[in-house]
Parts: structure tokens; sequence; C-alpha cells
């Protein structure tokens, strides 16, 4: 049931489009480095990595292999993951083996760390000291810490470089420094300079870094909580039914038209219908809804829900990647891995900010060198240190897929499933929402409202509402209109039977039946004519209408019911009132649009009169009734014409065209397939009261890419000067190395962790 590496492309057997774990980036610049190779690569269409979640999604034509694209990498360093498990599990087990190396790395380093710094802050002048600093360090600069130098001279092999070159030379030099000064302290001493070592500060940066990168691993991995969730909703093993026997197999197994048994308790893990049983299924996490639903005989099941008591027996109709919970997951996979307008920008600076950095150290190199002071050389090259090792384009590169990826999740788990980054990106800016009316306004399933009945007595005439459902006119009468209805063809007739079986009313065998174009049903029972329709039915049939029913059927009429009519061959028995439900959340959603500042509008294909009570219903001023797609398209580029944002929500075929012409585009999780694949944001239920919770949403996500892009760049702005001692002439402060390998780490996590506060805010 996993998404991995299934192909898919809009030109299948030629284009293919997969997503793979990256391994060996360790900063925003190795992402770039593996976008551009790949995108150069012969075959590749395109490229997109994303360093939060270590995975890359390549578009390549048939003519190239994973095992291509994983070679063109690995020369520099870099390695795709290719294999046939899931994407997220792999990645998952990669972010483990990642942070548990690095674990052992910081521990293990921090050990013979701890010696070290001891010796060179209080011991500062015993040359034993000296050489025991440099026996320690040498493993934990070139054990411990040997990958930023492998992946330092692998890049500077291709001309490249990323943050593990930033390691590797304000370390390296250091501890190079302090081994000259170690073994000829001399040369020193006859030019009247004392000789300081700096295995401190080489041995603390790579510690910090190490442990900085633990603290970053652990933070990334909670971003995607959300997705391990919902893939923790799909069972991996099933009870096969074959020829009347139990069988268990594993999901990947299963295929479509398979008999499976669900016991209670366990999870559905295919989308399919009841065969036999009944019992109640806990649906919450698609519908959201608390309360569990009876399913029986003909009844849908879909994957990930939660069978209660009863046992069931299903036939598999839509299994793998087909199933509605993997179309979530892989939704929410891409989503995750795409990427926000600004991060672009994000990625084009992160791609020379090594080399910037680099220049800027031998700046401040030269810098020192050329106004000589006191220790010239020792604060030259501190400050060199310091600048490459406080620079940090981690903080960069995790802005905004940090706070994209938890946004994500955090709609995925209010049943908001955001498709790509662009769309979260830009839905707080909406100022104008058009929501069509049946199935999203309303509920989409016409039901019966209203019912009034004549009950027949001698000389008079009675007339009843609702409650005279369980009165006259007689059982067999109801019996007859339930017989009639449920031959008809017409879309209302399963309301009105819906509501007769709701009364434990059963059908009887009519004598004959007939269908009426336009018009309804007639039906012979006993050597009497029934009839089931509209009022022309009737009218054209001579059949005697009370007043009392007349009267009423106008008034609801006016209120947008639709009115069927029964009838025997000489009057009319009863009328029902049919009608499209508003759902109980949809004047909530618009009154929480409209204060917020938001134009709201409903476009439907329905009548005017209609459409005048739902929009006055939900409070909406402006509306648009008797439109066609075309319609509904053209009045979204008539608002964007107008300098509105535009959002869309529908949820059918017919409202496919506007959706994929709107700014941001809402599908309702019920409705159509086409809607759901054009627009851009489901919402699994049919609570409008989300849009709101979506832009929220957006407004929330924005803001903590704002934040981190804003702390991140700030945080290099203030932070390298400082290392290359700008304010040394007028306080005498020089930043430590040391201290400037802990503000690195810091700045990294901090993203991070303030992407992850998202988790607790309310929508």
């Amino acid at each position: 049931m996993g998404t991995s590496n299934t192909s898919t492309g809009t030109k299948p057997g030629k284009n293919l489009k997969q997503t793979f774990p990256v391994t060996g980036m360790s900063c925003a610049a190795c992402a770039s480095s593996v976008e551009s190779i790949l995108q150069y690569t012969k075959g590749v269409k395109s490229a997109a990595v994303n360093f939060a979640t270590n995975t890359v999604q390549v578009e390549y034509d048939e003519s190239t292999t994973p095992e291509m694209l994983n070679a063109a990498l690995t020369e520099i360093g870099y390695g795709l993951v290719v294999g046939s498990k899931d994407v997220q599990e792999t990645v998952q087990e990669e972010q483990e083996k990642k942070y548990q190396a690095v674990k052992k790395q910081t521990i293990g380093a921090g050990l013979l760390t701890l010696p070290v710094f001891i010796l060179g802050m209080f011991f500062m002048e015993w040359i034993p000291g000296k050489w025991i600093s440099l026996v320690l360090s040498l493993p934990v600069l070139f054990f411990f810490g040997r990958n930023f130098y492998a992946n330092a001279w692998k890049q500077a092999r291709h001309g490249k470089a990323n943050m593990d070159t930033l390691v590797a030379l304000s370390t390296g030099i250091a501890f190079i420094f302090s081994v000259f000064n170690t073994v000829f302290p001399e040369f020193w001493y006859q030019q009247g300079i004392h000789p300081h070592v700096y295995f401190e500060a080489a041995t603390v940066i790579i510690v910090f870094i190490s442990f900085g990168k633990m603290l970053e691993e652990r933070a990334k991995s909670s971003t995607g909580t959300a997705l391990r969730k919902l893939m923790g909703l799909q069972p991996k093993t099933l009870t096969l039914i074959k020829a009347g026997k139990a069988q268990e197999i594993k999901v990947e197994e299963v295929i479509p038209g398979d008999r499976i048994l669900i016991k209670p308790g366990e999870k559905i893990p295919v989308d399919g219908k009841v065969l036999e049983g009944n019992s109640y299924i806990d649906e919450s996490m698609i519908s959201g809804e608390p309360v569990p639903v009876l399913k029986s005989s003909g009844g849908p099941v879909f994957a990930g829900t939660i069978n209660q008591k009863g046992s069931l027996e299903i036939e598999a109709e839509k299994v793998g990647a087909s199933t509605l919970l993997s179309q979530i997951i892989q939704r929410v996979q891409e989503a995750q891995g795409s990427k926000a307008p600004v991060q672009k920008l994000v990625d084009k600076i992160a791609g020379i900010f090594v080399p910037v950095v680099i220049g800027i150290s031998i700046l401040t190199f030269a810098a020192w060198m050329i106004f000589r002071g006191e220790n010239a050389f020792s604060h030259a090259l501190l400050a060199a240190v310091s600048v490459l090792v406080i620079a940090c384009p981690c903080a960069l590169g995790l802005a905004t897929p940090t706070a994209i990826m938890v946004g994500v999740g955090k709609g995925a788990e209010n049943n908001i499933l955001i498709r790509d980054a662009e769309s979260l990106e830009l839905a707080h800016r909406v100022d104008a929402v058009i929501l069509d009316k049946t199935g999203t306004i309303t509920e989409g399933k016409p039901t019966v409202v209203n019912y009034l009945s004549t009950v027949h007595r001698p000389q008079s005439t009675e007339v009843r509402t609702n409650t005279a459902a369980d009165s006259r006119p007689s059982t067999v009468d109801r019996e007859i209109l339930l017989s009639l209805e449920s031959k008809s063809e017409h879309p209302l007739a399963e309301a009105v039977v819906k509501f007769l079986k709701e009364k434990n009313l059963q059908t009887v065998a009519l004598d004959s039946f007939e269908s009426i174009t336009a018009r309804g049903v007639k039906g012979n029972f006993e050597g009497k004519s029934y009839f089931a329709g509209n009022a022309n039915l009737l009218k054209e049939n001579r059949i005697s209408i009370p007043s009392d029913l007349e009267k009423q059927a106008k008034t609801w009429s006016e209120a947008a019911q639709t009115v069927i009519w029964f009838a025997d061959q000489d009057q009319a028995l009863a009328i029902l009132g049919i009608q499209d439900q508003v759902k109980p959340s949809s004047k909530a959603a618009v009154t929480q649009l409209q204060k917020s500042g938001i134009e709201v509008y409903m476009l439907t294909g329905d009548n005017h009169q209609t459409a005048t009570a739902v929009a006055k219903e939900v409070g909406i001023r402006d509306f648009r009734a008797e439109v066609i797609p075309s319609d509904k398209s053209q009045f979204v580029k008539n608002l964007q014409a107008k300098g509105k944002t535009v959002a869309m929500v529908g949820d059918g075929i017919n409202d496919s065209e506007a959706l994929a012409q709107a700014d941001v585009s809402i599908a309702m999780g019920h409705g159509s397939d086409i809607a759901m694949d054009v627009a851009k944001i489901t919402l699994i239920t049919s609570d409008l009261e989300k849009i709101p919770q979506a832009f929220r949403l957006s407004h929330l996500t924005v803001n903590r890419i704002k934040q981190n892009l804003f702390w991140a760049f700030v945080y290099n702005l203030i932070g390298i000067p400082i290392a290359a001692g700008i304010l040394y002439p007028v306080s005498g402060f020089l930043l430590d190395p040391m201290i400037a390998g802990a503000a690195m780490a810091f700045s990294s996590v901090s993203v991070v962790l303030n992407s992850l506060r998202l988790k607790t805010r309310k929508l």
C-alpha cells in the first residue's frame, strides 16, 4: 500500500515521476547541489529536493533508470535509496539511522573533547597538556568528525562547497595551526609571539555542530508525525475467504473481487462493500464525525476505518494505492515535498551562501593582517575561523520546508488535505470565496422534509401534516406510493422511498406500472389507478386537488422545496416537500468568512427561486443561479481581473473548470474524483467551517515561515560581522570559535522548533 517508487506520469511509458530518499545531505547547499546535478543528468525533466524530509522528486524519461540517477549523485558524495520499499518508511529508517550515528558521534567526540577543553581553558601554559590535547583531538576530528572532511573533499573535487566545507576549513585550519605551534613553538618565540593552541576550539566546534545536527535530526523527524499517523491506519495483513476457508495474507497480495473477513476491532484493509453481516464502523478518520456508522449488506467501507463489535465479510473494490486512505497519504507526501514560491528564492541564496562565506572569511583574515596590531596573526586566524563556523546555511534551508511540513500535517489532522505548498502559502491572501450550492452549501442529497395528507372520512376532508404519516391515508395507500416510487427512475424517487421505508412500510405488487416523462409515474392496484409526480400530472388526468393541499404546496415551493403529489384516480391524497437541506455548518462558515473581510459568492445551476432561498438561509448576499460550468469559470476570471485572490469551493465535475481557474481550489472530500484531482486543497469532511480553518492554517504557516526566514537572515547578518571582529575596535570583543559553533548549532534547531510550535496552535 506504499506510494514509494510508484511511477506516475502524464505520459505513461515515457515520463516517470518518482520520489527517492537522499543520503549524504547536511545543509541547504547540499540540497541545491543534489537538485542541480539531477536536473543536468541526461533524461531528467525536473528535480525538486526537500531538505526537511531528505527526499527528491524526480521526473525523467524511460531511457533513464534510478540506478543512473544514483550514480550521478554518488560521484559527489550523495546517493539515492533505490528499492521497492515505501518512501516514508525508508525516510524514517534513514532518519533514525542518521540520528543514531550522529548521536554516537556526538557522545564519542564529547567524551574526548571534555579533557581537551579543560586543558585549553585552565592549563593553557602546561606544555604536556598541549601534547595530550593534540592526541585527544586526532580521533575527535578525524574519526568522529571524519564525515565533515570526506564530504568537503568530495564537494571540492567538483568545484562545490557546502556546510561541511565551512566546518572542515575552520576546524582543520585551527587544528593544523595548533599542531604547528605545539611541535615548533620556537618559531613564534623567535618573533616575540606567544604560540597559542586552539585544540579546544576545533574539537568543541565538532561537538557543538554534531550536537546541533543530532537535535535537528530528532526535530525534523517530528515534523512527519502526522503522516506517520495516517500510515499507521493501514493494516499489514488481512483474512481472505477463499473456497469457504479463511487464510491470513499480506495486504499487498489482495486483488479486487477478493472476499475478506473483518473481525471485531480490526481495521478495514481495503475500500469495498459489505457482502454479509452488520456492524458499526468508526469512520472518524474520513468524516471527522465521532459517531460510528452502521454498515450492512451493500454498504461502502474504506481502508483505515475501524470495525467495532460485529463481523463483516466484504468484497475488495479498491486496493493498494487506489484506496481513499492511500490517496490521502500520497497527497500529503506530495504536499510536504512541494516547494512554496518563497523557497525558490531561498534555494538560490543557499546555493551561493557557502562560497560567499568563504570569501568573507578570507577578507576577514586579510583585513586583520593589513591593520596589524598586537597578536594580529592569532586574531586574524580566530576571526576567519569564527566566520566559517558561525555562518549557517541550514537555518535558511530549513526555514520554509519545516513550516510547510508541520502545516500540511496539521491540516491532515484536521481533515484538511493540502496538495501543494503554493496553495498553503497563498490561502491566507484569499479575499473572495465562491461556493457551489449543491453538495457544498447543501448536503447534495434530497430528502423529504415535509409531508401532508388528506384523511378521507364521510362527507369531510381533514388535513394533517408530518405526524399524519403515521395516520391515514391508509397503510395500503402509502405502500402503493412506496411501490410506485420504488419503480421510478427519477432522482427524487429515492428520497421518497427512503422516507417511507423509515415508516416500516413494505411494497405491494402493482397490477401495472407506467413512467410518464417529465410528469411522474402511474400504476394500477386492485383495479384502481394511482399517480405520483408533479401537479401537471394530476391536472392532465383531471384529478381533484383539495384547496388546503394546493395552498400548502405553493408555500413549500416558495421555500425552494420540490413538491411531489400522490393521488388516486379521483383526488390528491398527499403531498411531499423534498429539499436538498443546507448543511448545519454552512451558515456559520459563511459568517466567519464575511467577518474576516472575505467576500462570499454562491454559484449554482439550480433555478433562481431555490438559489434565493438557500442564499438567504446562509447569509450570502451575492449569488448567481442557472449557471453552466463555463459561467463559473468566467465568474472566477472576472473577480481575478478586479485584483481579487479567489478561492473556489466545489464538489462536482461541473465545478472542475472553475476550480482549475481559481487561485486556491478547494474540493469537498465526498465529491467527484475529477474535482478532487483538480483542487489543491480537499476537505475530507463535508463541514464548511473547515474553509476558514484552512485559511487560518495558511496564515499561521506563513507567519512561521516569515519568522524563520527573519531569524535565519538576521542571525547570519549579525553573527558573521561579529565573528569577523567588527566589535573589536570598539569594545575589544572577539568571538571565540567555540561560541560561534554553539550559536550556529542553535540557529538550525531554533528554526525547526519554531516550526513545530504550529502543532500546538488551535485552528
